[in-house]
């Protein structure tokens, strides 16, 4: 007989080993069946003092379905639970017991599960639903479980095939509630033992028929109150389905026994498909090392310790010196050695209350760091900074010709004063002048292009119709969306520049009908002291005119004998102080004139920031708020707020 078969053999527990022969392989089954028909088992319990005329109470505390075991309980009829499917366990009422359980709403839990929701609502027109579908399954199984009390502790006996897991759970229950035997797989379907009243909900969530349905055998040990045991299929079952119920409900139950043996305990397909996966559960994970009553010596010791060794390499923590893990512990179902033990574990463990709300914590970490690259990058997010605004404004301007146009504006304003304050014979000669160097006052550059001089004796530079350089407009969005994107995640930076580009589309032309509204019917304001000082050269020049005639008339003898001198000085002040004047009127304009270019740059620029603020940056910055909320948000759903 193999090693695995004989492991079978194991699963029935309760078969009489010879004295002084401890490690001796034997089977077994015959005589285990045998005792049990004997009613070894029911021998072997304490016996229950029962006041006369209380029989039938006594006769209600044993286990439903137990006559099927116990051929000679066959012929009791009423027995508890053979109708309802249950007894009560005694304790404080339920409502009480209940009130008492720690729900996940008063802990750190329901804090992250809230933003964990968030998280996903806020994502779903970002990210793609396979991405979201694990978190969405994780809310939608913390709001199935949330629904039964969280005082009730479901743990899951799971293993492979001959690991003795049947006999384990028969070992905890009580009472030979699962079949165990050579013949595999022995357990077909889920088989489930509860110590409450009160699991039908559990149960049926977790789809065990009532037919399934198990109570433990007496006397119940108080201390597992409220736990309901799960009798798993082996998960390397070649049944079909076997499989892929083990993993359903691998994937509901709050809490895993992991039984291995110590033929099969570094399987590969347990640790690569369960144990290395699952690393995340340790706190609700429980490892025995079965059939220890196989190994002679210390070689007990030496499998535990390169199990222990295996779910380290698997990234599984220990619950070792004290801090949270997994425990791992040798025992025997077959002998009842280490059994006490891990029932000491599943009652501290059901006691505490708290095994579903580490489950739910695991799954939502997990399900963190798998989202993790869609939420946190390497590197920090820069955001939308101020630098990265004051840079796409300015390309902006420099797309709609505000700087050229500035500096025309200022030249213009120059001429204007010039002509304004210069010599009646200056005004003359500039008006024919001009004409011919207009077209090499034009601007330079591409974007300033839309500005230009019209030719005359007063030359005005004025907006023409041309479009926005729409290419610099293209690079500024761009550009943009380079720099509000470094640091995001993948998704959110694809959702920014998303965001930049359907604000660019159009951009150009909006920017073009802005400048238009900003310069049309938009004149100078002609300063006062323009005036006075084309006042005073028409003053000189009347003078000069006087004088010119003074001097005719002085010559034909027309004024007799008037002082030839004062026409002269008429004439000779006016030629000099007519320049001067002017010259220096246009010394003083200069700073008009730079203000005034200034000014409608300015305008121009705001005028096309506007246009990159309403289109652009405001809907860039509305996808980088989204982003810092979801970034919030996930901070909290992973515990770190």
């Amino acid at each position: 007989m193999t090693a695995t078969e004989g492991n079978g053999g194991n699963e029935n527990g309760g078969g009489d080993r010879a004295a002084g022969d401890r490690h001796t392989w034997d089977d077994g089954l015959i005589a285990r069946r045998a005792h049990w028909r004997a009613g070894g088992r029911a021998a072997s319990r304490p016996a229950r003092v029962v006041d006369e005329g209380r029989a039938e109470e006594a006769v209600s505390d044993i286990p439903h379905g137990a006559a099927g075991f116990f051929p000679g309980l066959s012929g009791l009829s009423g027995l508890p639970g053979e109708e309802s499917g249950r007894r009560s366990f005694g304790g404080p009422p339920y409502a009480v017991y209940q009130a008492g359980v720690r729900s996940f709403t008063t802990g750190t839990l329901r804090p992250r599960l809230e933003a964990l929701r968030q998280l996903v609502g806020l994502s779903r027109s970002r990210l793609e639903g396979r991405t979201l579908a694990g978190a969405a399954r994780v809310l939608d199984e913390a709001d199935a479980r949330g629904r039964h009390p969280y005082g009730h502790t479901v743990v899951a006996v799971a293993g492979a095939t001959g690991s003795g897991k049947s006999t384990l759970f028969n070992a905890l229950a009580g009472a030979p509630l699962s079949e165990a035997g050579i013949r595999r797989p022995t357990t077909a379907t889920p088989l489930a033992c509860a110590w409450t009243d009160h699991a039908d909900g559990l149960l049926d969530r977790l789809g065990i028929p009532a037919v399934d349905r198990r109570n433990p055998g007496y006397p119940y040990d108080p201390a597992l109150r409220g736990l309901v045991l799960l009798d798993l299929p082996d998960h390397d079952s070649a049944v079909p389905g076997h499989r892929e119920r083990v993993d359903r409900l691998l994937g509901l139950v709050d809490a895993v026994v992991w039984v291995v043996d110590p033929e099969k305990y570094a399987d590969a397909v347990l640790h690569e498909r369960y144990l290395r996966p699952l690393a995340g559960y340790a706190e609700v994970t429980f490892v025995v090392l079965n059939q220890v009553d196989r190994l002679p010596g210390e070689a007990a010791d030496q499998v535990l310790d390169d199990l222990r060794r295996l779910l380290d390499e698997d990234g599984l923590a220990l619950g070792e010196h004290g801090e949270p893990g997994a425990a791992v512990l040798a025992l025997s179902a077959l002998t009842g050695e280490g059994v006490g033990e891990l029932r000491e574990m599943l009652g501290r463990l059901t006691a505490e209350s708290g095994a579903a709300e580490r489950r739910l914590s695991a799954d939502v970490d997990g399900t963190m760091t798998r989202l993790r690259p869609q939420y946190v990058a390497d590197s920090g997010p820069a955001g939308l900074t101020e630098r990265a605004r004051a840079e796409f404004e300015d390309r902006l301007a420099e797309a709609a010709g505000a700087g050229a146009a500035g500096k025309a504006a200022e030249r213009a304003w120059l001429r204007d004063a010039e002509w304004a304050c210069g010599t009646p014979w200056g005004r003359l000669r500039g008006r024919k002048g001009r004409a011919g160097s207009a077209g090499a006052l034009a601007s330079r550059t591409p974007a300033a292009a839309k500005w230009t001089e019209i030719p005359g004796a007063r030359a005005r530079t004025v907006a023409v119709e041309e479009v926005t350089a729409r290419p610099a407009v293209e690079e500024a969005v761009r550009t943009l969306g380079d720099e509000a994107t470094a640091g995001l995640p993948g998704p959110w930076a694809q959702a920014v520049r998303e965001a930049a580009g359907w604000g660019g589309r159009g951009l150009a032309e909006a920017v073009d009908e802005a400048v238009a509204a900003v310069t049309a019917h938009r004149r100078p304001v002609r300063p006062v002291w323009w005036s006075m000082v084309a006042a005073a050269q028409v003053t000189l020049f009347l003078l000069q005119v006087v004088g010119v005639l003074w001097l005719l008339g002085a010559v034909a003898g027309v004024f007799g004998g008037a002082a030839w001198w004062m026409p002269v000085l008429l004439v000779m002040g006016g030629a000099a102080v007519g320049p001067a004047l002017a010259w220096g009127s246009r010394v003083a304009a200069r700073g008009p004139a730079r203000r005034h270019g200034r000014s409608v740059e300015g305008r121009l620029r705001e005028a096309a920031a506007e246009c990159g603020r309403g289109r652009v940056l405001e809907p860039v910055a509305a996808e980088l708020a989204r982003y810092g909320e979801v970034r919030a948000q996930y901070v909290i759903a992973a515990g770190g707020g």
